[in-house]
C-alpha cells in the first residue's frame, strides 16, 4: 500500500504535519538537492529493493491498523531530525549492510561517499540549529502547550505590561475581562443547566438573517435588518503598549443626531419612535426610548433596546479594539464615546436584576478599564456590590490590596465595609483550614471596626433599611446618635447613603448581623477608653469637602433614592438628559449643532395658540421679540389691554349663562332621597 494510502487512511492529507522551524532556513535547499542526488543509489536497485519491501508488507500484514502502525514507526525511524542526531558511524554501517544485500560491490563504494558528503550537510544543519541564544532557549516550548506558545507570542509582540510604570501589572491582573463571562448564558447555565438556557431559544428558520458574530450580544431576529448607521471607530494613538481610540460620527449620522435633538425637545416620545423607524440603529435614539420603556415597566423592551444599541457599537469596532486586554481606552471627555459608557453601564444594571452578578461584574471591569485615572461613572462605587453578590471575594480583596497605594480606596465607605465582609465571608467557609479561618476571622473584626470609626453614619441608617432596632445604649450615645449624620460633610453623606441604600441587603444575614454587633460593642468600648484612631478618622474627615462631578453622575444613573436626595442643590436645579447626564464641563466636540430661527413654539398648548391668534409677537418659548425698546414697551401694552378685554368677555359669557332645570314628574311613589 502506498503512503498516499495511508494517509487517507490516517485522515491525513499531504502539508499537515508539523513543521520544524529550524529547518526553514535559507540556502538550504540548493545543497539538500545536491546532496539527495548523490546519496540516491542507481535507480534499478532501489526499485527492486522497494519493489520487494511492498510485496513482503502486503504479504505478512492483513490488519490494516497494523500497516498503519508500522508506517508510523518506520516513518519515525526514516525521519530526517533523528538522522541527524546519529553518528555518522551507524550510519555508514547501516547503508553498507542494505547495499551488500540489495546491490552489488561497486554500488557499495558510491553509497558510502554519498552518506559522507549527506553527512557534512547535515552537520551544517545541526550547527544552524544549535545557534541559539540563551532567552530563545528559555522561550523554547512544547508544540503541544498551545498555551506557553500564546504567552511567548504576547510578550514577543509587546502586549505584557511589565515594562509600563508601576501601576500597570495591578491593572493587567484586576481589569483582566474574560470573553466567556460577558455572555450571561454562561452565567445561567451553571445555575439552571444548559437544557434550560438551550430550551429558551428559539428554533432557526430558514429565511433568518444574517447578522455578525460578536461577544457583548447575541442579534435576534426580531431585530430590523442591520445596516452602518454611520458611526466608526478611529485609532488615535498607541503609547506603552496602551491604546487610545474614539468614535466618530459620519456626515449621515450627524443629521440623525440632529433630528434626535429635536425630537427630544418636543418632550413627545412619539418623535424618538418615529425616527427610530427610519433609523433604527440609532444610538441616542435606542438609550433613550429605553429609558421611556423603564418608566412605563416595559423592562423587556428596554433591555432589547440596550441589546440592539451595543450591537451596533459592536459592529463599528476598531480590528485593534480589544475587550479583554485592558490596554484599550475611550476619553469620556469626547462626546461620541460617552453613549458607548452609558449603553454598556445600563446593560450591566439590567443583568443584575436579571440575576447574573457575575456577567455585571465582568462589564463592570469593562467599564472601567476603558478609562481607570478618570474613572467617568464611578465603578468603584458599585464593583464591590457586584463582587460580594456573585461571591468572588478574592478579587475584591486583590483589587483593593492593588489600588489601595495609588487611589486610597480605604477613604471610601463602600470598600472600608465591603472587604471586612469579604474577611468574613471567608472565614465562614468549612473548606478553608482552622488556623486560616480564625486569621479571615481576627481580620474581619479588626477591619470592620476601623470601619466604624471611621463613618459612624453608616450604622443607623444601614439598621433602619435592615429592619432592626438598635440597642439603646447604640442609639443614646453621641458617636453613632443623630449628631454622627448631621456632623458629617456632604459628600461624605452623599457616600454613605449611596452605599447603604445599594448594599443594605447583604447585611440582613443573621450571623452578619450577629457579628456587626460584637464589633459596634467593641467599638463603644474603644471610643469611651478614647482609642487615638477615633481622633485620627476625625480628622481625615476634612477631606471629604466637595465631591467631584463624577460622582453626582453615579448617583443620577444609580436612581437610588437615599443618594438622589443627598444631591447639591447645582446639580438638581439643572435639567439632566438620559442619553447624556451631567456632561463633563470640558468636553471635546467635533461638531456643533446648527443654531436654528425659533419662528413660533412647537408644542404650544391651546391657551398659547389662542393668545397667539391675538398677538402675532407673542412667542411662548422666546418671549417677546426684541427689535428695539419701543416696540417691546408697546407690545407689552397692547398684550395688557388684550389680556383685559378677553377678561372682561369671558366675565361677562360667564355672568349671562343660565342653567335651565329640566322638568319633573310628580311620582308619588317615587323616594325623596332618589337621584334625579
Amino acid at each position: 500500500m502506498s503512503s498516499r494510502a495511508l494517509r487517507r487512511l490516517k485522515g491525513k492529507q499531504r502539508g499537515q504535519e508539523a513543521l520544524d522551524l529550524g529547518d526553514l532556513t535559507l540556502g538550504d535547499s540548493s545543497e539538500e538537492q545536491l546532496d539527495s542526488a548523490n546519496v540516491s543509489p542507481p535507480p534499478d536497485g532501489k526499485d527492486r529493493g522497494r519493489k520487494a519491501k511492498k510485496n513482503k508488507a502486503q504479504k505478512n500484514f492483513s490488519n490494516i491498523y497494523e500497516l498503519i502502525g508500522d508506517a508510523d514507526n518506520d516513518a519515525e525511524k526514516s525521519s530526517p531530525d533523528e538522522e541527524a542526531e546519529k553518528p555518522a558511524g551507524n550510519k555508514t554501517n547501516g547503508a553498507g549492510k542494505n547495499n551488500n544485500r540489495e546491490t552489488k560491490e561497486p554500488t557499495k563504494n558510491k553509497a558510502e561517499t554519498s552518506t559522507k558528503s549527506g553527512d557534512r550537510v547535515k552537520k551544517k544543519k545541526k550547527r544552524k540549529k544549535t545557534k541559539l541564544t540563551s532567552e530563545d532557549a528559555q522561550e523554547a516550548v512544547p508544540e503541544d502547550n498551545i498555551d506557553l506558545l500564546l504567552q511567548n507570542l504576547e510578550q514577543s509582540n509587546g502586549l505584557s505590561l511589565q515594562n509600563e510604570d508601576c501601576s500597570g501589572p495591578e491593572r493587567r491582573t484586576v481589569l483582566h475581562v474574560e470573553h466567556r463571562n460577558l455572555n450571561p448564558d454562561t452565567e445561567l447555565k451553571r445555575y439552571f443547566g444548559a437544557r434550560a438556557i438551550q430550551g429558551e431559544q428559539r428554533p432557526r428558520q430558514r429565511n433568518r438573517q444574517f447578522h455578525r458574530s460578536t461577544w457583548m450580544t447575541i442579534p435576534k431576529e426580531s431585530w430590523p435588518r442591520f445596516s452602518r448607521p454611520g458611526i466608526s471607530m478611529t485609532l488615535l494613538q498607541s503609547k506603552e503598549g496602551t491604546q487610545y481610540f474614539t468614535f466618530e460620527h459620519g456626515r449621515q449620522y450627524q443629521q440623525v443626531q440632529f433630528k434626535f435633538l429635536d425630537a427630544v425637545e418636543s418632550m413627545d416620545p412619539n418623535n424618538i419612535v418615529a425616527l427610530l423607524q427610519l433609523n433604527p440603529y440609532h444610538i441616542d435614539s435606542l438609550l433613550q426610548l429605553s429609558d421611556v420603556c423603564r418608566i412605563q415597566e416595559d423592562q423587556e423592551m428596554a433591555r432589547d433596546l440596550i441589546e440592539r444599541a451595543m450591537y451596533s457599537f459592536e459592529c463599528a469596532f476598531h480590528p485593534l479594539f480589544s475587550l479583554t486586554s485592558g490596554t484599550s481606552r475611550l476619553d469620556y471627555l469626547r462626546t461620541e464615546n460617552r453613549a458607548f459608557y452609558l449603553a454598556l453601564y445600563k446593560h450591566m444594571m439590567f443583568l443584575e436584576k436579571r440575576g447574573c452578578p457575575r456577567t455585571a461584574l465582568e462589564y463592570c471591569k469593562l467599564i472601567l478599564s476603558l478609562d481607570p485615572d478618570a474613572d467617568p461613572l464611578c465603578m468603584l462605587l458599585l464593583i464591590d456590590f457586584l463582587t460580594l453578590r456573585s461571591r468572588e471575594y478574592q478579587y475584591l480583596l486583590q483589587l483593593h490590596q492593588d489600588l489601595e497605594v495609588h487611589r486610597n480606596l480605604g477613604l471610601l465607605p463602600n470598600f472600608a465595609f465591603s472587604t471586612a465582609l469579604c474577611h468574613f465571608h471567608l472565614s465562614q467557609q468549612e473548606d478553608v483550614d482552622p488556623e486560616e479561618r480564625q486569621k479571615e476571622r481576627e481580620k474581619a473584626d479588626e477591619m470592620l471596626q476601623k470601619a466604624l470609626i471611621m463613618f459612624p453614619g453608616v450604622l443607623i441608617p444601614l439598621l433602619d433599611l435592615c429592619t432592626v432596632q438598635p440597642d439603646a445604649a447604640v442609639s443614646s450615645h453621641a458617636f453613632f446618635g443623630p449628631k454622627s449624620q448631621i456632623g458629617q460633610p456632604p459628600a461624605l453623606a452623599e457616600l454613605t447613603a449611596l452605599y447603604v441604600g445599594r448594599t443594605h441587603s447583604m447585611w440582613r444575614e443573621a450571623a452578619v448581623m450577629l457579628w456587626l454587633e460584637q464589633s459596634v460593642k467593641e467599638v463603644l468600648c474603644r471610643v469611651d477608653a478614647k482609642d487615638p484612631l477615633v481622633d485620627d478618622c476625625q480628622n481625615k474627615k476634612q477631606r471629604y469637602k466637595c465631591a467631584p462631578r463624577n460622582i453626582h453622575r453615579h448617583v443620577l444613573l444609580s436612581e437610588i433614592k437615599e443618594a438622589t436626595s443627598s444631591l447639591p442643590l447645582e446639580v438638581t436645579s439643572q435639567p439632566v438628559l438620559g442619553f447624556d447626564p451631567l456632561p463633563p464641563l470640558d468636553s471635546v466636540t467635533s461638531y456643533t449643532r446648527p443654531e436654528r430661527q425659533h419662528v413660533g413654539a412647537t408644542n404650544e398648548s391651546t391657551l398659547s395658540l389662542f393668545f397667539r391668534s391675538l398677538l402675532p409677537n407673542f412667542n411662548l418659548q422666546g418671549g417677546l421679540r426684541q427689535e428695539d425698546d419701543m416696540e417691546v414697551a408697546r407690545a407689552g401694552q397692547e398684550l395688557n389691554q388684550e389680556v383685559n378685554r378677553l377678561m372682561v368677555a369671558m366675565r361677562d359669557m360667564l355672568a349671562n349663562i343660565r342653567f335651565q332645570e329640566p322638568p319633573r314628574e310628580d311620582n308619588p311613589y317615587r323616594d325623596e332621597d332618589e337621584w334625579d
